[in-house]
């Protein structure tokens, strides 16, 4: 099989995700110094974690 991308490209990609994977952690970790909860999604459901570690699916800004 021929290789689809160049060596560039492919080390481009990394640095990139390495980036905004570090970014979001940093933006996890000041949420929870504010005392704000980190939203995700898994399978098309909203989840909060709130800074004691809890998960939950229940809206705490309403």
């Amino acid at each position: 099989m021929k290789n689809r991308f160049k060596t560039e490209t492919y080390e481009l990609t990394l640095k990139i995700a390495r980036i905004g994977s570090r970014a979001l952690r940093e933006a996890h970790k000041e949420n929870h110094h504010q005392n704000l909860p980190n939203i995700f999604t898994r399978n098309k459901n909203l989840y909060f974690e709130m800074p004691d570690g809890n998960i939950t699916t229940d809206n705490p800004f309403k």
